[in-house]
């Protein structure tokens, strides 16, 4: 039974979040070391569909059919980096609003909030 459904289990993930435009959320997400990994257009050459990646961190992006109300997103991204405090000042230099690096007893070694251009909130930490 256990050889069953380990078989049987769904060994990848993938978050996929709408984007109002899928183009300005690649440009923000490039900041963070992100790359295209693979997209598709619209009939009118608009992005629709985007794939990110950056070693094992993987993100999609759909195009919205609407507005996306900041306050109503019940997710975040938790993100890390190996160089938390140059990520910081990598963004602050790029225009990117950035809290204050904290150090919350879950990750002792520090962590950064900040806002893709979707209002999606994201969690950087450290990395070893």
């Amino acid at each position: 039974m256990a050889e069953a459904a380990a078989k049987a289990c769904a060994n990848g993930l993938i978050a996929m979040a709408h984007a109002g435009v899928v183009e300005r959320s690649v440009e923000f997400y490039r900041l963070l070391g992100m790359e295209v990994r693979g997209s598709l257009r619209n009939h009118l050459g608009r992005l629709r569909w985007v794939h990110l990646q950056c070693g094992d961190a993987h993100l999609m992006l759909a195009l919205a059919s609407g507005p996306i109300p900041a306050g109503e997103q019940a997710v975040l991204f938790y993100l890390y980096s190996p160089d938390l405090k140059g990520l910081r000042e990598h963004l602050i230099a790029s225009g990117v609003k950035v809290f204050a690096i904290t150090y919350p007893e879950y990750m002792p070694k520090g962590e950064f909030r900040t806002e893709d251009p979707d209002g999606y909130v994201l969690l950087i930490g450290q990395s070893d």
